[in-house]
C-alpha cells in the first residue's frame, strides 16, 4: 500500500486531507486490492486485514460491521497496540479532516501533525476511526532516521491514552479489566506526567491504599460509573492498575462491570485474557500480549532403579 501521508504534514488541521476525499481513497484503494486477490485466488480484503494477525483477531472483538474496521473506537485501537506493543498509524476523523496518529507502545511515543494540545484540546469523543495499518514512520531514537518524522511532532503517547479514556467515545471498561474484579493501584506507577487534580487526585491516592470494586468507585465523591469506568481504563493504559478477581470486594457491591466474556468484548479465540491476579495492565515499557493458553507441566519421570 502506499504512502497515504507525508510524515511531516504541517501542524494546521487545514492542511490535513479531506475526509471526503481520504474515503474516496479508501474505496479507490479497496477496489484494486480486491481485484487483486480475486486474480491471485485469495480470500477478500479490509481494511485492517494488513495488521499482525494477532493484532487483527483483537480488533476484531469490538468491530461489529462484519470486521471491516468501520465500527472501532480510537481508544479500541490504541489499547490494542498497548497490548500487543504493535506501531499503528490510526487515521482518525477530526471534523472534516483526517489526523494520521501514529502511536509507538513501548517508546511510549506518539506522531501526530496536529500540534498535541490543539489535539487534545478537541472533541475526542466525536473522532472516527477511519483505517489502521502498521506504521510507517518510526520512534525517535531509531538507527532508521529516514524515517523519522520532525522531532516536535513527537508527544508523549501515556497523556494522550488517558484524555482518551476519560473523554473519549468508550464508555465500557476494556474487557481485560471487566468483570467481578477488585482493582488497586500498583505501588511503583508513575503517574506525574498525567498532571492530576481534584476528585481525580483524590481517587487515585485512595486507590493507592485500598483494594476495591467499582461499584464503591462509583461512590466516591465526583465519580459515578461512568466516570469511574473511564479512570480505571486510564489507569489500566498506564500500567497504573492491578487487579484481582478473588479478591474478597471483587464480589461485593450491588452490580458488577460488563463481563468479559460476553459481547464484542470477549478476548480472541485460543487465548488467555490477560487477567493476572494484582499484576499491572500495560504501559510505556514492552505491553503484554494475549497468549496462547499453555498446556500443563509434567514432571519428569523417575529413571527406574535397576535390579540386583
Amino acid at each position: 500500500m502506499p504512502p497515504m501521508f507525508d510524515s511531516t504534514l504541517p501542524g494546521d488541521a487545514a492542511d490535513l486531507m479531506r475526509v471526503s476525499a481520504y474515503r474516496r481513497y479508501l474505496a479507490s484503494s479497496l477496489t484494486h486490492s480486491l481485484a487483486a486477490r480475486a486474480a491471485e485466488g485469495a480470500g477478500t480484503s479490509t481494511k485492517l486485514t494488513s495488521l499482525n494477525p494477532s493484532l487483527l483477531q483483537d480488533l476484531q472483538r469490538f468491530d461489529l460491521n462484519d470486521g471491516t474496521g468501520t465500527n472501532l473506537q480510537a481508544l479500541e485501537v490504541a489499547a490494542a497496540a498497548v497490548r500487543h506493543g504493535r506501531w499503528l498509524r490510526i487515521h482518525l476523523q477530526l471534523d472534516s479532516r483526517v489526523l494520521p496518529l501514529t502511536v509507538f507502545p513501548a517508546e511510549n511515543q506518539v506522531h501526530s501533525p496536529l500540534p498535541m494540545a490543539q489535539l487534545l484540546a478537541s472533541r475526542l469523543d466525536d473522532m472516527q476511526v477511519l483505517h489502521v495499518e502498521p506504521a510507517e514512520l518510526v520512534p525517535l531514537g531509531h538507527r532508521d532516521e529516514t524515517r523519522t518524522g520532525d522531532a516536535h511532532l513527537y508527544s508523549q503517547l501515556g497523556p494522550l491514552l488517558w484524555e482518551l479514556a476519560l473523554r473519549g467515545a468508550r464508555e465500557d471498561l476494556l474487557p481485560e479489566i471487566a468483570g467481578a474484579v477488585a482493582y488497586r493501584i500498583a505501588p511503583a506507577a508513575d503517574l506525574s506526567a498525567l498532571h492530576l487534580s481534584g476528585s481525580l487526585a483524590a481517587a487515585v491516592t485512595r486507590l493507592q491504599r485500598e483494594t476495591t470494586n467499582l461499584a464503591n468507585i462509583a461512590s466516591w465523591p465526583g465519580f459515578d460509573p461512568s466516570r469511574a469506568t473511564r479512570m480505571l481504563n486510564g489507569l489500566y493504559l498506564q500500567a497504573a492498575l492491578m487487579i484481582s478477581r478473588s479478591h474478597p470486594a471483587a464480589t461485593q457491591g450491588e452490580w458488577r462491570s460488563q463481563p468479559a466474556s460476553s459481547g464484542a468484548g470477549a478476548p480472541p479465540a485460543g487465548t488467555a485474557p490477560y487477567t493476572p491476579e494484582l499484576g499491572s495492565g500495560p504501559g510505556s515499557g514492552p505491553a503484554p500480549v494475549p497468549a496462547p493458553v499453555p498446556a500443563p507441566v509434567q514432571a519428569p519421570k523417575p529413571e527406574p532403579k535397576s535390579k540386583r
